[in-house]
């Protein structure tokens, strides 16, 4: 039988980033002139990305960013979390064994995030975990990105997987809808970044920890 390949969502999935992230929104508050928000005040719209982010922030103080405006802090926001994306962000409990198990057993591992790839790249070699996994793509490696099936699918051949023998593992309605549009299964971790329970989302399986994830891939193989 072909090996499996698991596709890995990043933020929220493999790895609590809403530390740092929470940390670099604060950090353009502080441009604005503006107080801190805490990390439970930004974790709803960390996946959405940083604008979603830093406009959620704002919006705390009754500030709206205009477009121009909104564009100008993404540049600080960007330059501030490149220099500390890691400094809180550890991957979650059991994550990194589940994976080492995974690949011994055959399985290749694949990350697909909408973070730009430079910053997965360097968050997960700050984590000692680039080696785990056959093809690390981001929002700006590909034409495409998520929901758009073709991110996942170009994710998949780049890790020289067959789209046949592919498995979705994410946190969001964003992941689940892109494994619904490349017709793969699609297991949902309900510790992640997702602002509704997933399981009003209709994934294939959903785990509470990794130690869920081996049984619950097990059942859609």
């Amino acid at each position: 039988m072909h090996p499996w390949t698991l596709v890995f969502d990043l933020d929220g999935t493999l790895v609590d980033t809403a530390p740092d992230l929470a940390a670099a929104t604060n950090h353009v508050m502080a441009t604005l002139g503006l107080t801190p928000v805490s990390v439970a005040e930004i974790r709803p719209f960390v996946g959405h990305g940083a604008l979603a982010m830093m406009s959620a922030a704002a919006a705390t103080h009754g500030r709206l960013l205009a477009e121009p405006e909104l564009h100008d802090m993404f540049k600080i926001f960007l330059r501030h979390y490149s220099a500390h994306l890691a400094d809180k962000s550890r991957p979650y409990p059991d994550a990194v064994e589940t994976l080492q198990r995974l690949r011994a057993t055959g399985a290749t591992l694949a990350v697909c995030t909408n973070k730009l790839e430079q910053h997965a790249r360097q968050l997960l070699a700050a984590l000692d975990m680039t080696d785990l996994f056959a093809a690390i793509t981001g929002r700006d490696s590909l034409a495409v990105y998520k929901p758009d099936p073709g991110h996942f699918t170009g994710t998949v051949e780049r890790a020289r997987g067959l789209q046949t023998h592919a498995i979705m593992i994410g946190d969001s309605e964003t992941d689940i809808q892109t494994a619904r549009a490349a017709r793969v299964p699609v297991v949902a971790v309900d510790f992640g970044y997702s602002n509704v329970p997933v399981s009003t989302l209709g994934p294939d399986a959903i785990i509470s920890s990794y130690r869920g994830l081996e049984p619950a891939l097990r059942g859609l193989m």
